[in-house]
């Protein structure tokens, strides 16, 4: 496994982005004489020496580093999921990242390291992914949050606060944060950015002071709505700490999947940079329409749209034909769908429109097809008659 790492311990790029989403990760496939990389399903490995296997896993559970030599066991790690790895922390310019199993897998591991030094409070700013608010306000793993705006965050901060966690852009509002401001708030604690959004195409926190970057892999990294994974990009010290979990609570990814976003990457930059376009264009028809009341759309770009209608916002949904209706995002084909119905349900209401999303709320993830097609589509669905009369925030 140790030979498809590659050193990061420069946070200076040695290639260009486009040249890493193709190469980081299979670097060493041409002096193996492979072209394709390979899929190692294997749950468990040889060892016929049973003291160096001991002595390996002795050091992982000390420091959480990566066993040297030979591959121990699945939720030890596996050769393909590391070079989605490797690939990965090289885009968002970091020494390390973990994967896991969906990215509510990842953000659980962070926050069960945090509170296993007792670090339980967890200082936030709305809006984010409607389960990952759930997941804090909820305590399910025994957390306390703390809900500000970005302005705030200082005087949130306690002796006992373990993480401060952000979306920038938002879901599903699309608002944006100041990651270098807020990172210097945050002091000595750490500070998570969601990147889901915005990918390292269009930003990486670890360079704007971030300590930790989490993203839903099923999205954009993925990109083709056939794999569900999640990824912390951080520092060796803390990727230690979070191999240890995901070692313990088992929230491993199937090789299979690494294999699946090694291949989604390749093509990272192109298909954000394509959508993105499709995007732009999309948010300045709508925000010139009399039907839509108000557009939001990122300074940085991006592929996602997120647009309050006049009209009754279900039957804008129901009369889409080209666009899907579906949760998720980040897909080759374009997605819509009503946050207040879906994604931010679990949300109680107050919160979910103190947050800025409205009840006629509705977010677009621009896919690769035709802007014309996509833009008659638009059009054809907000032809809906019926006014609604909910509160827009």
């Amino acid at each position: 496994m140790d030979s498809v790492r590659t050193a990061t311990a420069s946070r200076t790029p040695l290639r260009a982005l486009a040249t890493e989403a193709v190469h980081a990760g299979r670097d060493d496939l041409a002096r193996q004489g492979l072209h394709a990389p390979p899929i190692d399903l294997s749950t468990t490995y040889p060892s016929y020496d049973s003291r160096d296997e001991a002595a390996r896993i002795d050091a992982f559970a000390a420091t959480g580093a990566e066993p040297q030599g030979p591959p121990v066991y699945g939720r030890l790690g596996n050769p393909t999921v590391a070079r989605f790895e490797t690939a990965l922390a090289r885009l968002e310019n970091t020494e390390a990242a973990v994967a896991f199993a969906s990215g509510m897998a990842a953000l659980t591991a962070v926050l069960l390291v945090r509170a296993s030094l007792g670090l339980r409070h967890v200082v936030a700013v709305r809006p984010l992914y409607g389960c990952s608010d759930h997941l804090l306000t909820a305590g399910l793993l025994g957390t306390e949050v703390t809900w500000t705006d970005p302005a705030g965050v200082a005087d949130a901060l306690r002796p006992d606060t373990g993480l401060v966690l952000v979306e920038s852009p938002a879901n599903p509002t699309l608002a944006e944060i100041d990651l270098w401001a807020l990172a210097h708030s945050c002091g000595s604690v750490p500070l998570l950015a969601d990147n889901t959004f915005a990918t390292p195409v269009l930003q990486r926190p670890a360079e704007q002071g971030t300590r930790l970057v989490l993203h839903s892999a099923t999205k954009y990294l993925g990109g083709h709505g056939d794999v569900m994974a999640g990824v912390v990009a951080c520092d060796e010290e803390f990727a230690g700490q979070l191999r240890q979990v995901r070692f313990a609570t088992g929230g491993v990814l199937h090789p299979l999947a690494g294999y699946l976003l090694l291949r989604g990457l390749s093509t990272l930059p192109v298909r954000v940079r394509a959508a993105s376009a499709t995007a732009a264009d999309l948010a300045g028809r709508l925000a010139a329409d009399p039907r839509v009341a108000r557009v939001h759309y990122p300074r940085i770009g991006g592929a996602m749209v997120a647009f309050e209608v006049e009209a009754d916002p279900h039957e804008v949904i129901g009369r889409v034909g080209l666009i899907t209706p579906a949760v998720s995002l980040g897909s080759v084909d374009t997605l819509i769908q009503h946050p207040a119905s879906i994604s931010h349900r679990i949300v109680p209401a107050d919160d979910r429109r103190g947050a800025g999303v409205s009840d006629r709320l509705l977010r677009l993830s621009v896919g690769l097809e035709d802007v014309e097609d996509l833009w008659a589509d638009l059009d054809t669905a907000l032809q809906a008659t019926s006014v609604v009369t909910a509160p827009r925030s």
